[in-house]
Parts: C-alpha cells; structure tokens; sequence
C-alpha cells in the first residue's frame, strides 16, 4: 500500500503542476485587477476596487459588452437550432453522405479564427462586388461569421448528448402507437435538454469572447468587448484592464461551470 502510494505521488505532483500552469495566467490577472497603483509594480502600494468602477465607466467597454452580448445571443439562438437539426439527422438517421455531412459541420472547429475571419471578409468583399451588399459594413456580416462558430459546438455537444440517451424509450412510445411527432416532441426533445441547454451556453461563451474573427469583421462604429479591451491597451497600461479581464473570466467560468452541469464537457472538448 505504501509502495502504491510512492508511486502515484510523482503523478499526483505533475498533475498539481500543469493545473497551477494552466491557472497562472487567470490568477496574475485577477491578482493585478486589485492594484492599488496606476503603474504594474510588485509589490503593489496597496489594493483598490476603483479599477472595476474604471471598467464600467469606459463608454467602450459598454458598448463593447452590449454588441458581445447581443451578437452572441442572436449567434447561439441560430447555432443551436441548426445544430439540433443537424445532431438529429445524424444520430437517428442513415443516408448518404451523414459522415461528411458531420465532418462539414465540425470543419470549423479545425480552422485558425483569423483564417475563418480573413476568408470570410474577402468572401463578402467578393459578393458586394457582384450585389452591391456589403455585409462588412453592417452587423450581418459579424453574425454569419459568429453562427459558424457556434454550430460545429452546438452539433458536438447535442451529437454527446443523443449518444448517451436510452433509444429503447422511444423504441416503446411508437410500439405503443405514438408517432413519430409525438415521440420527438413528447419523449425525444425533453430527454434533449441538458445537451441544448449546455450548447447554448458554450456557445455564448465561444460568440462572446471571440476576437480573431470579430476584429476583421466588425461594422464602422461597432465595438466588440474583447476589440475595445485590445484597443484600450493601445493607449493605456494601468489595472483598468485587468479588471475587465477579471469581469469577464468571471462570466465566462460561470457559463461554463453551467454548461458543465448538464454536459460533461471533457467528453467533448
């Protein structure tokens, strides 16, 4: 027993260590949010939560938050309908082509933000040419891009969460005469929540701290928050934002610890 426990203490360490890696950067951050000094200095004078008070008083910021929010409800809204759609077809269906049709639908996942974002800013360049509609001069062509970002998580996610579910159920709503509707409706879908509902939250996450993607595609006048955060740094270097940061790892880890509860997401990530 004690030899066992030698062993595995070496392991144990190494695990320990990549944790407070992985971490450190999360906590430097959120550590540095509470200086109590316009300039990075260690150790800092004191600790202050003026910073957080800054971050809400930057009209960037804001607005920045507003159009991350928005654009990330409207992205998930979209990505998770289709994905639910497609995560159907291909669990409870067999045709032609289901596999490439699956892996069309995860391609993204595969592809660097900045090339999606640079094929896509030349793909509208090239339609406005042709249709005089420039969808880089208003927020449709920063939703599309986002959409595309939100499905092949929302296909990944409802596609684990179909697999683990118990088909005998349906099996014997239609052997007791139900339709195939009413079985989908009555049984299918409700049994589809936790997969839907963790979707829909990552793929809020995913829409909402994007930047490689966003900084190409955002309309004239429009600001992202990950884009205004980019743009504060230009021009500043004090605490302000670290505090943003810390605001929105809060957000961020909060959604994902939900999402987490209805789907494991070290299934699929």
């Amino acid at each position: 027993m004690e030899s066992e426990l030698h062993h595995k203490l070496p392991f144990k360490i190494v695990v320990a260590l990549i944790y407070v890696f992985g971490l450190l950067p999360v906590i430097s951050v959120t550590y540095v949010s509470f200086f109590d000094s316009q300039f990075l200095s260690f150790p800092p004078p004191g600790y202050t939560l003026d910073w957080f008070a800054n971050v809400f008083a930057q009209a960037d910021f804001v607005d920045g938050f507003i159009t991350s929010a928005e654009v990330a409800f409207f992205a998930s809204l979209i990505g998770v309908v289709a994905g639910i759609l497609a995560s159907i077809a291909i669990v409870y269906f067999d045709f032609p082509g289901r596999e490439l049709m699956k892996s069309l639908l995860l391609a993204p996942l595969l592809v660097p933000g900045i090339v999606i974002g640079t094929a896509l800013y030349i793909y509208f360049i090239q339609i406005a040419q042709v249709t005089g509609f420039n969808a880089t001069m208003s927020m449709t062509g920063l939703l599309v891009a986002h959409v595309m970002l939100t499905i092949p998580w929302s296909v990944r996610l409802i596609v684990a969460s179909l697999g683990m579910l118990d088909r005998s159920v349906e099996e014997a709503a239609r052997n007791l005469g139900a339709s195939a509707w009413t079985t989908f409706y009555r049984i299918t879908l409700p049994r589809m929540r936790s997969g839907i509902v963790a979707a829909a939250l990552f793929s809020f996450v995913i829409s909402f701290e994007n930047l490689e993607v966003s900084v190409l595609l955002v309309s004239p006048g429009n600001t992202t928050l990950p884009i205004a955060m980019l743009q504060y740094l230009e021009w500043d270097m004090d605490p302000t934002l670290a505090a943003a940061s810390t605001v929105q790892i809060i957000i961020i880890g909060a959604l994902l610890l939900i999402s987490d509860r209805f789907v494991k997401l070290s299934q699929v990530v």
